[in-house]
């Protein structure tokens, strides 16, 4: 063992002779150990909940969504959309048009998201985990029936399997507004409610799915248009390859967004509320670690005897300024690392077993959390960093008086 780190680990267990430093010794190392513990299970259960939005936003929403950039909508009968659905990496890709629409149903009024979509995206297992209530059937021989979103349901008092159909209006791009008759400058289809959606995600909440056919004669447009092209991806796909292999098929002028990117507000917004409580419990650490200032200079006060005898016998002024530098690093650490196995224990108690639960009526029942190895080193390293600060000042300040 190194001498520098042999000495300094017998000035720390050892017994000193002014007990106030053995207590400030034992404050710091328990304040850092309680600010570590707190850090990795505050980090965690960040994760945990960042999991669970991220689960409720991305049921519904597609791996990979196209749009382009210079119309509201586009043909997808080309030779770019035929390559991509033929990539190994994707599973389905379909069509869809959105557009805000006006609807009656009983006597009940309002306005929707109208979203018209394909068979196939009926039939993703992701998308029938949101039906709560009824089925997503959009045809039924030539009747076209609706799903609605579980917000617009409750409001209009749409129910799945009701002979009253829901009337959907939109303008007419072909004719102009009439002020005499303005009924005559709309276009109307009607729909038979067939079952409720809910994905947890608030865009859907106010959503009629439709029949892309229906969706289409609704607003004037021809069989191959659509707004939005929805890319889902075969198992084990790399999202970010997929979405380079798909720019570079369509070249300029389109949107490629993975999942992220059709949420980045929510995300950004949930990244920045976790790294403000990192900072701030980092900060709290720091002024912990300030105690360990108090209990070096004080230590090297004390032990200006050995020093006198260390010079005495040889040792040059690196190696004792080794000794208390290692010293203070060694009561940062044996506090950090005590705190992350704590805290860990912690975590992995609440995520496999459950002990606290959540308040009210949330879409988990325990306290949700996630470990990531990234949060632990995270931790580790800024902890480290303090300490190399923390134990360098006073040893410098301290010891330049005296050497």
């Amino acid at each position: 063992m190194h001498l520098s780190y042999f000495i300094a680990r017998r000035y720390l267990f050892a017994k000193k002779s002014h007990n106030v430093i053995n207590i400030i010794s034992t404050i710091s190392s328990i304040g850092i150990a309680v600010g570590s513990c707190a850090l990795i299970m505050v980090l965690s259960i960040y994760n945990g909940f960042e999991d669970v939005v991220r689960g409720m936003y991305d049921r519904a929403m597609p791996d990979i969504a196209v749009t382009c950039d210079t119309a509201k909508y586009f043909r997808t009968d080309t030779g770019a959309f035929e390559e991509i659905r033929s990539m190994p990496s994707v599973k389905s890709m379909t069509e869809s048009i959105e557009e805000t629409v006006f609807i009656t149903y009983d006597r009940e009024e309002g306005t929707a998201l109208l979203k018209g979509v394909e068979d196939a995206y009926a039939r993703d297992p992701e998308i029938l985990s949101c039906i709560v209530d009824g089925e997503f059937t959009l045809m039924h021989g030539d009747v076209a029936r609706a799903v609605t979103g579980r917000s617009l349901a409750g409001e209009m008092g749409i129910m799945p399997r009701f002979l009253d159909p829901i009337t959907v209006y939109f303008p007419a791009r072909d004719r102009d507004i009439s002020t005499v008759n303005p009924a005559a400058s709309l276009n109307v289809e009607r729909f038979f409610p067939i079952g409720t959606f809910f994905s947890g995600n608030e865009q859907y909440s106010n959503t009629l799915f439709v029949p892309i056919g229906r969706a289409r004669r609704l607003i004037g447009l021809q069989d191959n248009e659509a707004g939005v092209v929805e890319l889902r991806l075969a198992p084990g796909s790399d999202v970010r390859q997929a979405v380079k292999e798909v720019r570079s098929a369509l070249g300029p002028g389109y949107t490629v967004k993975d999942k992220y990117m059709q949420n980045e507000t929510v995300y950004r917004m949930m990244r920045i509320e976790k790294a403000v409580i990192f900072m701030i419990l980092l900060f709290i650490v720091i002024v912990v670690s300030c105690n360990v200032f108090g209990s070096l200079t004080m230590l090297i006060i004390e032990k200006r005897d050995d020093i006198a005898t260390l010079q005495h016998l040889g040792a040059r002024p690196r190696l004792i300024y080794r000794i208390f530098f290692n010293e203070g690093w060694m009561i940062i650490l044996l506090g950090a690392i005590s705190g992350l196995a704590v805290g860990i224990i912690l975590c992995l108690i609440q995520q496999h077993i459950g002990v606290i639960r959540m308040p009210g009526n949330f879409v988990v029942e325990y306290y949700p959390v996630v470990i990531k190895p990234g949060d632990i080193l995270l931790t580790l390293a800024s902890i480290s960093l303090i300490g190399l600060i923390i134990t360098v000042l006073p040893t410098r300040k301290t010891l330049s008086r005296i050497l």
